[in-house]
């Protein structure tokens, strides 16, 4: 008879082979949780810290399993990083790992055959692919009868307390529901409090006897969450070019390779490109970075070929690698995505650096970004109603002709309400399912509350006089929490303020160089026709490329933007700073007009008058040019920003609200705005002046929203 001593022995005989070191042993709790998996077969939940080894859990009680005749493992993962770590990492121990994901659609019949055969012992799936039709419907129903274990990884994203919750991730509640008695499950996170834990804990056990002994029950394992090799710290410094240059002049004293994160995909590539031109190796990396050169910058950084990534948080979870340092410039929006965020350093290194450069603009960009929170109830309930009186599928595109709401929290909320059961997702969009569906307000309500009680907390860890990694701890509820020794706070690490005149000079000049692109809108909206409009296709005769002085969250001319159209400021002229970098950025411009305009039509404001008329006076005079008419409101009961949340809104809202009211010269024209927000009241309005005659519309504003 095979005792829970002969199962250790095993187990740490695969451990050995996963990590290659003779010398390797599972601690308790570590066996504790392989324990419930593999000879219990329960269910488990695991908050322990990054880097605790809780791969390793799942990895040997799959070669466990697997030796007792149970089907392959299934492992729902957040990101293609994480999966290329772990089948890596699988193959080491002689674990036959694939993965089915949206870049390697060619490969899923290979392996699901495969998987039929028996051939496969861990397959990892995205939490994209539990909600796709033919995934869902095929694929799925087969893995939950076949399987020998389930893993959620990073399952904080399960809950929506957590502070990365995904609505992908709710689909496991159906999948956990689905699965066969007897089958243990798995879900593991570094990143939760207690509130997280007690959530994700219950949906773990949803499909569980309420009357089954504590035996059969969930085991929680929660373990402590100090990272002892990593030195926090808080630098002060007043203005952008000072970060900038503090960066530069001390990139190179952090040990190792690292990350510099940005709260913006603007700021990584300005700050990138920056510290380059100060000769440090480094890239930029975010979530519009080809999939294929993030697999391979990713590779520099583990490789320590690049001393840093400059990245976004796209660079977070899921990505394995022992780092020297993480330096964040400006301040994530919840000690917890902090937390997280730092844990990719000081793995497997004694020692390694975290420090924080906090931005005035911070709290601008949480706002800026702010906005997914659930819909008002009005608005779902348009949205089921539009879905149920349709005689066929809607796909996402076409439903923002009907609800006004941006394509991705759309999106968002057809997940959350196919997870409740109100609608589906199936071949050709989403369909109503006629059931009943209650919108829980309240539950709301306290989630946005626990979203603002984070951000306060955030900004109470900068101004902090306790221990750093302690006040990290508390937030995730750690009871164990005590002072760490290591902070600044602690004593135990001192940041310089210094920095070179010579590079706060460079950074400056980066900064204030001003200039940023206005793409043009290449095709109009899906479904237009709901909308009454006659447009769809391709834009033919839209505007040129246009120009503006920066973007909103850009480090440099962006904060002159947010405090101009901040709420509540009166309108007013061109502040001077401004209108000097409009003018350096229409000197740099006009050297690449095949033609020069011979016009100016402006686009009429009504919560801003004073200041477009007085930005197209002002290159009227400057560029010698006539302001030949306005794109003129014509409906004023079409409020300003109307529809602004998706594009086949907005266009309904600008064509009804402007007409062209202009004498409009045959060659080229400059079309001025204030600010650029989705792009579609410059491009209706370009098509407008195309069609009275302009040869060309160049679009020119103070600002871009994104």
């Amino acid at each position: 008879m095979t005792t829970a001593t002969d199962v250790r022995a095993d187990a740490e005989r695969h451990l050995r082979a996963l990590v290659g070191r003779d010398d390797a042993v599972l601690r308790e709790d570590q066996w504790s949780a392989i324990e419930a998996l593999a000879v219990d077969r329960r269910r488990a939940l695991v908050v322990q810290r990054t880097g605790w080894g809780k791969s390793a859990v799942y990895f040997v009680a799959t070669l466990l399993l697997r030796s007792q005749g149970a089907g392959p493992t299934v492992i729902v993962s957040p990101l293609l990083a994480l999966m290329r770590n772990q089948i890596e990492a699988a193959e080491r121990a002689g674990i036959r790992a694939v993965t089915i994901n949206s870049t390697n659609i060619e490969q899923w019949q290979p392996i699901n055959d495969a998987i039929n055969a028996g051939e496969v012992d861990v397959l990892l799936v995205s939490p994209e692919r539990l909600n796709n039709p033919g995934f869902r419907d095929e694929v799925l129903p087969r893995l939950a009868a076949t399987s020998g274990l389930l893993v959620v990884d990073e399952a904080h994203c399960i809950s929506d307390w957590g502070h990365d919750f995904r609505p992908d991730y709710r689909r496991i509640r159906t999948l956990l529901g689905d699965l066969p008695e007897g089958i243990p499950v798995l879900a593991t996170t570094a990143t939760a409090n207690a509130r997280v834990t007690a959530d994700v804990a219950e949906q773990l056990g949803g499909g569980l006897d309420p009357a089954a002994d504590e035996r059969s029950g969930v085991l929680v394992l929660r373990g402590s969450l100090d990272r002892e090799s990593l030195r926090l710290g808080v630098l002060r410094l007043r203005t952008a070019e000072q970060r900038l240059a503090w960066l530069a002049d001390h990139l190179s004293e952090q040990p190792g390779s690292g990350i510099v994160y940005c709260l913006t995909v603007a700021a990584t590539q300005e700050v990138a490109a920056y510290l380059r031109e100060r000769g440090h190796e480094v890239a930029a990396y975010s979530g519009q970075t080809d999939p294929t050169e993030r697999q391979a910058l990713e590779a520099d950084l583990v490789g320590g070929r690049v001393k840093a990534l400059i990245a976004t948080s796209a660079l977070g979870m899921g990505f394995d690698a022992s780092l020297g340092f993480v330096i964040n410039l400006g301040a994530p929006q919840s000690p917890v995505a902090y937390y997280q965020q730092v844990g990719r350093a000081g793995r497997g290194t004694s020692e390694a650096s975290v420090v924080l450069l906090p931005q005035l603009e911070d709290r601008d960009i949480w706002a800026y970004f702010a906005g997914l929170s659930f819909p008002p109830e009005q608005l779902v309930r348009q949205t089921i109603d539009v879905l149920a009186r349709s005689d066929r599928p809607l796909s996402t595109a076409t439903l923002e002709s009907y609800v006004e709401l941006g394509r991705n929290r759309l999106e968002a909320m057809l997940k959350v309400l196919d997870v409740d059961g109100a609608v589906r997702r199936v071949q050709g969009g989403w369909e109503a399912t006629g059931r009943e569906w209650v919108y829980d307000a309240e539950r709301y309500d306290r989630v946005r509350a626990a979203r603002e009680r984070e951000q306060a907390a955030m900004l109470a860890y900068l101004d902090s006089d306790v221990c750093r990694m302690r006040y990290l701890r508390e937030q995730l509820d750690d009871p164990d929490a005590v002072d760490c020794g290591r902070c600044d706070n602690c004593g135990g690490l001192s940041l310089t303020t210094t920095v070179s005149d010579e590079a706060v000079a460079s950074a400056s000049a980066r900064l204030s160089r001003p200039g940023v692109a206005i793409e043009p809108r290449k095709m109009w909206p899906t479904a237009l026709a709901n909308l009454g409009l006659g447009l769809k296709g391709k834009i033919g005769s839209g505007p040129s490329e246009g120009r503006a002085i920066a973007r909103l969250t850009d480090l440099g001319h962006g904060q002159a933007l947010r405090e101009l159209f901040a709420e509540g400021v009166p309108d007013g002229p061109v502040p001077p700073s401004l209108a000097a970098g409009l003018m350096t950025v229409m000197k740099d411009w006009s050297g690449e007009w095949a033609e020069r305009p011979v016009a100016i039509v402006h686009v009429e404001s009504a919560t801003r008058p004073q200041l477009v008329a007085d930005l197209a006076a002002g290159l009227s005079r400057v560029m010698q040019l006539p302001v030949v008419g306005t794109w003129a409101i014509a409906d004023p009961s079409v409020a300003p920003g109307r529809g602004a949340t998706n594009s086949a809104q907005r266009v309904a809202a600008v064509t009804r609200r402007y007409e062209l009211r202009a004498d409009v010269p045959s060659g080229p024209v400059l079309l001025v705005d204030d600010l650029v927000v989705t792009g579609w009241t410059l491009t209706v309005a370009a098509v407008a002046l195309r069609e009275a005659g302009a040869s060309a519309v160049l679009p020119v504003a103070l600002g871009t929203q994104a």
